[in-house]
């Protein structure tokens, strides 16, 4: 019986090896896919991060846009305001003016007094307006 044992352990050795081969190839392959789902879940995670953070620019710059939006119609509110006052002295002070032209002599001189006060009164109004402009 002796030849018939040698081929039996060739047998099984041959076997032996065959599982073994195929239990090196079956953990291989399960690296790969374990890789694999790994390169692949952190690119989907990158991409959610991205996304998110897209969106909470987007919800920052909105707030910002919008303060300053209603800064500026602040400002221009402010701005329109003092102009219809300067407007408003600048007629007064003309009608002013008339009315001491009308009434002046020669002997008196407050109309000089009165062309002062309204070119200052223009000024701080072209001054005004330049800001305005600006705002614009």
């Amino acid at each position: 019986m002796k030849p018939s044992a040698p081929p039996s352990d060739i047998h099984h050795t041959r076997s032996a090896k065959g599982k073994a081969g195929s239990s090196v190839k079956l953990f291989l392959v399960m690296w790969i896919v374990l890789i694999a789902l790994g390169v692949l879940g952190a690119y989907y995670y990158s991409n959610h991060l991205q996304q998110q953070m897209i969106t909470q620019l987007q919800t920052h710059n909105q707030q910002q846009i919008s303060t300053l939006k209603a800064d500026y119609e602040k400002q221009l509110t402010t701005i329109s305001q003092e102009i219809s006052d300067l407007q408003g002295q600048v007629q007064s002070f003309n009608e002013l003016l008339t009315f001491t032209k009308d009434n002046a002599n020669d002997k008196t001189d407050n109309s000089n007094k009165l062309y002062t006060q309204l070119s200052e009164v223009k000024k701080q109004l072209e001054t005004l307006q330049k800001k305005m402009d600006l705002l614009k």
